[in-house]
């Protein structure tokens, strides 16, 4: 009896203390709610508005850029990256050994499609080698933490990359594989997302479509070169916000303004003239060694560039790569700036009849200066040749003859013209001419007679351009562009329109004369691009050469170098312009008409092939019924008969080359390449001019009849 109420005691004494504890906590709950609640409320509450004041950014998706024709230039693309979480609750050592054989030789295959040679062994030990802890990672954690009192044998690298840059269609696909295609409870497979600015074309016109960075001031991603730079507030979208609310339980995000997107910019580049004009400049810096070369081509009647290329050595490559926008930095254009020259005197009227002929001379030494001369001299020229046969002096004192006595009204000349307006094509970073205002002193009439002919100015290829296109357009000097619509979610958003830098740079009269003196640069005797004539294409437009500017090392002086930049600006087709096209390339090993001219041609000829200047095509691309007739070029009608037969060809066209007449009778060659051609008739002492690419199909003298030491013969041919 004494022994239970003993325990009786011991009991209430026990539930008297947990009482006084429970009572204690509850004083003590009810003192913290009061000073919470009333005593300190102004201070949590304040608080609790700053929390729930709290906002965040949301990105906004950004636009994409478009071509012409609405093809993808560069756009936003969503990429998954592939993940195992060693963690996850459900995974068992006997679920993972069932399937794991089965699994890595799907991720073995998977990852061979790829471009990743790893083999299912290689998967297994490293899948084993994460999920057991035996990784380098995991190890390196394990030595870290060995002295310590944490259980080391339960570490584990949980989050396991198994691929990155994932479409959504791969994803997929690699879901759908033994093991990982179980509840991602079971199997720890999941997945992170991330968006990537991609261009389809590669690097077609990279540089001019720009790319797109990490802001400096925040860690929004905004265009930082090209069209991504200058148009990053239309493409860059609107930013949404979220705020902090209250649920019951816990403080989420919760939108308050939703994100705007950006909106999509067709612009006015054609892939396909794009891939034309890059591919060209390409082959012709290979060939010449050039350090670098841009070409730009645009519409005459409405300004829209269509294709612009920027190709520089990269010593790394090993080969020519995207490199700096050279169409719009300043260089010193050389002769191409003549007609610009000339256009002033025709406008000014100091030149009235372009027949006249001015004394030119070989040598001009003026006001001091070095004396100024031409690489082909004549003691005298009409006016119109002063272009033709790209005569310094003739331009200098053709321009001397006015300004002489007040050389600065010429820039005053070129600012009333707009010369040096910004052109907004689209493009970031372009730069204005620069030509200095000269004063009357000796030496400004010096610099004058340089400027006149391209020497001391320093002007972007697109605005030499832009003038050529005022001339190809009669005066009307056209705004060039690179934007041509904005779009917002799929609807035509706003149209950008033709704009003028002047609505008439020249008289269309004069503009009828500068193309007269274009015309002959190329198609008249002693022109200097007379290598660009061909029987498809009326090409018209200037050469132009200037020596680079290099700085000596040990003084600092800026010389003139052997080095050339070499340059031709025209249009085509002649008789009714359609582009405008400027080429300029830096260091190259040959003439500016053997260089940036041929680039010029071959395109307008690869366009024409393609019937993209209103003719009709003969190009085919994926048409079964086009099948080339075979052509024996040489040959003789036994030898052809035999290999047709041995070949099982039904049909074909032959040229047959009798034996060359004795001499003094013109030679036979049809049928020849041109080198063979060329290498018997000079030989026979012919004096030989060719047209077209291939094979002779027609020679100018008959074969078999007389002639003289020297005589000409033209020979035309095609493939």
């Amino acid at each position: 009896m004494k022994k239970k109420q003993k325990n009786k005691s011991y009991i209430l004494s026990r539930y008297n203390f947990i009482t006084f504890l429970l009572i204690l906590v509850a004083i003590g709950i009810v003192y913290t709610m009061a000073d919470t609640t009333i005593v300190k409320s102004t201070k949590w509450n304040e608080k609790a508005s700053k929390i729930l004041m709290k906002t965040s950014k949301i990105e906004p998706e950004r636009g994409k850029l478009l071509a012409d024709d609405g093809s993808i230039l560069a756009a936003n693309l969503q990429y998954y990256k592939a993940i195992i979480d060693w963690g996850a609750e459900g995974i068992t050592d006997t679920r993972l050994a069932k399937h794991i054989d089965e699994l890595c030789d799907s991720l073995s295959a998977f990852s061979k499609e790829r471009g990743t040679v790893k083999t299912a062994s290689e998967w297994k030990k490293e899948l084993m080698a994460k999920y057991y802890g035996f990784d380098k990672r995991t190890i390196a954690r394990k030595i870290k933490y060995a002295n310590s009192k944490r259980d080391t044998s339960k570490f584990r690298d949980r989050s396991h990359v198994l691929f990155t840059g994932l479409t959504y269609t791969e994803y997929m696909r690699l879901k759908s594989f033994p093991y990982l295609k179980d509840r991602k409870n079971r199997t720890g497979f999941t997945y992170d997302t991330y968006t990537r600015r991609r261009k389809p074309y590669g690097t077609m016109a990279e540089r001019s479509i720009g790319e797109v960075g990490e802001s400096r001031n925040s860690k929004s991603r905004r265009g930082v070169s090209g069209l991504e730079c200058a148009l990053d507030s239309f493409l860059y979208g609107i930013p949404g916000e979220t705020k902090k609310e209250q649920l019951t339980g816990r403080i989420v995000n919760w939108e308050k303004t939703p994100a705007k997107k950006g909106y999509d910019i067709v612009t006015t580049i054609n892939v396909n003239i794009q891939d034309i004009l890059e591919d060209e400049l390409y082959k012709m810096c290979q060939e010449s060694g050039a350090e670098w070369g841009t070409a730009i081509l645009m519409e005459v009647k409405t300004g829209k560039i269509k294709a612009i290329t920027n190709l520089e050595w990269d010593e790394e490559e090993r080969d020519y790569t995207e490199g700096r926008i050279h169409a719009t930095l300043g260089y010193e254009p050389g002769s191409v700036m003549k007609p610009i020259s000339m256009m002033i005197a025709l406008e000014d009227g100091i030149v009235n009849d372009i027949n006249k002929v001015i004394a030119t001379g070989y040598s001009y030494a003026y006001a001091g200066g070095r004396p100024i001369t031409d690489s082909h001299g004549y003691p005298s020229m009409p006016i119109r040749k002063v272009i033709g046969a790209s005569s310094n002096i003739g331009m200098a004192k053709i321009i001397l003859s006015k300004y002489e006595k007040e050389p600065g009204k010429f820039y005053s000349r070129l600012k009333e013209m707009g010369f040096f307006e910004p052109l907004k094509t689209g493009i970031a970073y372009e730069r204005i001419p620069q030509i200095d205002s000269l004063g009357n002193k000796n030496w400004d009439r010096i610099s004058l007679s340089r400027m006149s002919y391209g020497y001391a100015t320093k002007i972007p290829p697109i605005c030499t351009l832009a003038m050529y296109n005022a001339i190809a357009n009669d005066g009307k000097y056209i705004r060039p562009r690179l934007v041509d619509k904005f779009l917002y979610n799929g609807e035509v958003d706003s149209v950008v329109p033709e704009t003028y830098i002047r609505e008439q740079v020249c008289s269309p009269e004069n503009a009828e004369k500068l193309r007269i003196m274009l015309h002959d640069v190329v198609w008249e005797e002693g022109g200097t691009a007379k290598i660009l004539q061909n029987e498809f294409v009326e090409i018209a437009g200037k050469t132009g050469t200037c020596y680079v500017t290099e700085r000596d090392r040990s003084t600092g002086k800026v010389f003139y170098s052997n080095k050339k930049r070499l340059a031709f600006c025209g249009f085509f087709p002649y008789e009714s312009p359609q582009y405008t096209c400027m080429v300029l390339i830096n260091g190259a090993n040959r003439g500016a008409a053997r260089s940036s001219g041929m680039v010029l041609k071959n395109t307008a000829l690869r366009m024409y092939s393609r019937g993209m200047l209103g003719n009709s095509s003969d190009f085919t691309t994926d048409n079964e019924k086009a099948v080339a007739t075979t052509t024996f070029y040489a040959s003789n009608k036994k030898s052809s008969n035999k290999r047709l037969s041995n070949l099982g060809v039904k049909s074909s066209n032959s040229f047959v080359t009798p034996a060359n007449p004795g001499n003094g009778l013109v030679p036979n060659v049809i049928g020849l390449s041109a080198k063979e051609a060329i290498s018997i008739l000079e030989n026979s002492g012919l004096s030989t001019s060719i047209s077209g690419s291939g094979y002779v199909v027609a020679q100018s003298l008959k074969a078999g009849s007389e002639y003289n030491q020297g005589q000409k013969i033209n020979l035309k041919l095609r493939l």
